[in-house]
């Protein structure tokens, strides 16, 4: 049964993914805004949702292993992993946006949350602080949002990289530009991108009770847990919609996805959970040593792959995915 579930949850995740992208770039294009601004906010927000539900519900249960387990597995696996197999799938323009300001301000949330939890606990003080530094960074997104110089996110110049892939490209990219032609009303637009992300949460939380009753099955413990299955699990709307974009060439959507639902993760989102804590919450150890400095040094890695031409090629891609490999494993012997 709990199998089931699992595959119930995926099927919605896919579901809701295909109407967040296809709906996202709509929404942007009628209001001119670029579509990585979009990813920043509105598909952001909405594939962050499952991690808020985590994050809620584990603090009144007193699991806060979980949640902050959940948050700093999440960021890892968002950058490591589905970045890394987006550009495996197709090497990735890095928009001039994203290393001015969002890549920055990612890399702070990391430092700074490190900072905060570094005496062993977090609290309702550290959750405000948190939850301001998300809105502030959120208002400087929407405010600059048509003065911001966003790239398309996709290559400038063929070479022996992609090349073959050329015909595809040229296939999908129409595809994606035959799908924009059809004029669609804005409220059938909003409707649609409602539901696709109310299935992206919905499919989440099923795939998330699946997957974690099967792991406990196996007596883990709740750290273990919130750094593997529930953070794989609640990464799985990032992961579906930012494949999804991938392969409709709206690279912009989900490079913004990724980095602003890292962001999110470690300031509204965490700001908002501790709200509901009962009184401190520890920091479990092994997060302190390994995840959350990884979680910190992942971001400041992004800065020389990501300045080394503006974009991230298939070797890059496949270093950050067999680097989470490593991690992956490592966490499951030791933790």
């Amino acid at each position: 049964m709990n199998f089931l579930i699992l595959l119930f949850g995926l099927a919605l995740l896919v579901v809701g993914g295909e109407l967040v992208v296809t709906n996202g770039v709509r929404v942007a294009e009628h209001f001119k805004i670029s579509p990585m601004i979009i990813g920043l906010t509105v598909v952001a927000i909405g594939t962050s949702l499952p991690e808020l539900a985590v994050g809620i519900d584990g603090m009144r249960r007193g699991v806060g292993d979980i949640v902050l387990g959940n948050v700093v597995g999440t960021d890892i696996v968002n950058i490591l992993l589905i970045l890394g197999l987006s550009a495996l799938l197709r090497p990735i323009a890095v928009p001039p946006g994203i290393l001015k300001i969002d890549l920055p301000m990612m890399t702070v949330s990391s430092a700074f949350f490190l900072f905060l939890a570094w005496n062993g606990y977090l609290g309702v003080a550290d959750g405000i602080i948190l939850l301001v530094a998300g809105l502030i960074y959120m208002t400087f997104v929407l405010v600059t949002a048509r003065r911001r110089d966003m790239g398309a996110g996709t290559i400038d110049s063929p070479d022996a990289e992609t090349s073959a892939l050329t015909h595809a490209d040229e296939v999908q990219l129409a595809e994606a530009v035959s799908l924009k032609s059809v004029p669609t009303p804005l409220s059938v637009t909003m409707f649609l991108l409602i539901v696709g992300l109310a299935g992206i949460v919905f499919g989440a939380d099923q795939m998330l009770n699946g997957a974690v009753s099967i792991a406990q099955q196996f007596g883990v413990s709740e750290t273990l847990i919130g750094l593997t299955i529930v953070a794989i699990g609640t990464s799985a709307p990032e992961l579906v919609t930012t494949i999804i974009a991938t392969i409709k060439n709206e690279r912009g959507l989900a490079f913004g996805n990724l980095i602003g639902s890292s962001t999110l993760n470690l300031t509204i989102i965490l700001g908002i959970s501790l709200l509901f804590s009962q009184g401190s919450v520890a920091v479990a150890p092994s997060l302190l040593r390994v995840s959350m400095p990884l979680m910190v040094l992942v971001g400041l890695a992004c800065v020389p792959v990501f300045l080394s031409g503006r974009r991230m090629s298939r070797l890059e891609g496949g270093l950050f995915v067999a680097a989470y490999a490593a991690y992956l494993t490592y966490t499951l012997l030791t933790v």
